[in-house]
């Protein structure tokens, strides 16, 4: 258990370095922007300097300060060790970017596009895979489907669309068209490491269905549809456990059906959408 905290702990550090990379080397130097909270803490940022405010707050505080209300309110409703990591990843980015200087690598605005939307995408999608997340748009991903099951694509698709136009307004209609391929870039990268799918069906055969049963729902507030089986070459009665869970719990899940049953046979298919209660209180 120790190990794998560990491990965790080491991919939300190096997530957050590689976030911070991308946007201080590539993106920030270049006025092309990220997705989510770092865009529109870009978006806040690069407007104070704009209009010539009387003071000015870096990216990385900006990102920090918007995560306080999310965090404080996913810390009730989502679980404790999800929003802990979060908040983690978070700090550490904000730390990192304070730390490493807006400096211009290059002054190519499409290898800072792409370049910046693949490194950062890099971080993001390790993240996701191992369990934790990049606070922001996550969080607000998970607090949806624990209250209501909504599509956060939608969501996410108004804030980066409102990213795009302002970064049009201020700077000219290129830059959102390069916002666009550092969006482009990074969405398809964090597809191919973790999932692009918010949903995940997953089937279970099990020898172990009600120890593994209790595993889950100790973890997850998941329902579970439980149904016979039976082996075709050993015509051992098994049983199969079905359920629908987000692309963010699926860390979690994989680590409970291996410490439970590591024999289980495990087929995890994309789900496109769930008609009916997807929640158990």
């Amino acid at each position: 258990m120790y190990l794998a905290e560990a491990k965790k702990i080491t991919i939300v550090i190096l997530g957050a370095f590689l976030n911070a990379i991308a946007l201080n080397f590539f993106l920030i130097p270049a006025n092309v922007y990220s997705s989510g909270f770092a865009g529109l803490a870009q978006l806040i940022s690069g407007m104070l300097d704009f209009f010539h405010a009387p003071f000015s707050i870096s990216t990385g505080v900006l990102l920090f300060l918007l995560n306080i209300p999310i965090t404080i309110v996913a810390w009730k409703k989502v679980g404790k060790s999800f929003t802990l990591y979060s908040f983690l990843s978070v700090a550490l980015l904000t730390l990192f970017m304070e730390l490493l200087p807006v400096k211009e690598l290059s002054p190519d605005i499409i290898l800072n596009a792409v370049f910046g939307g693949v490194i950062g995408a890099v971080g993001v999608g390790f993240t996701l895979k191992f369990g934790a997340s990049t606070g922001g748009m996550d969080i607000v991903a998970m607090l949806l489907s624990r209250v209501k099951d909504k599509p956060i694509g939608t969501y996410l698709f108004a804030m980066n669309g409102l990213i795009i136009v302002c970064a049009g307004c201020l700077y000219g209609a290129e830059k959102s068209l390069y916002t666009l391929v550092a969006l482009y870039a990074s969405t398809r990268v964090v597809d191919a490491i973790h999932t692009r799918h918010e949903k995940l069906t997953v089937f279970i055969i099990t020898k172990k269905s009600l120890e593994l049963k209790t595993a889950i729902h100790a973890k997850l507030v998941r329902g579970i549809t439980m149904l016979p089986a039976k082996g075709a070459f050993t015509g051992e009665d098994k049983e199969m456990l079905m359920m629908v869970i987000t692309r963010y719990e699926l860390y979690d899940l994989e680590k409970i059906i291996e410490e439970v049953d590591p024999q289980a046979f495990v087929n995890i298919v994309e789900t496109t959408n769930v008609v009916g209660f997807f929640r158990k209180d």
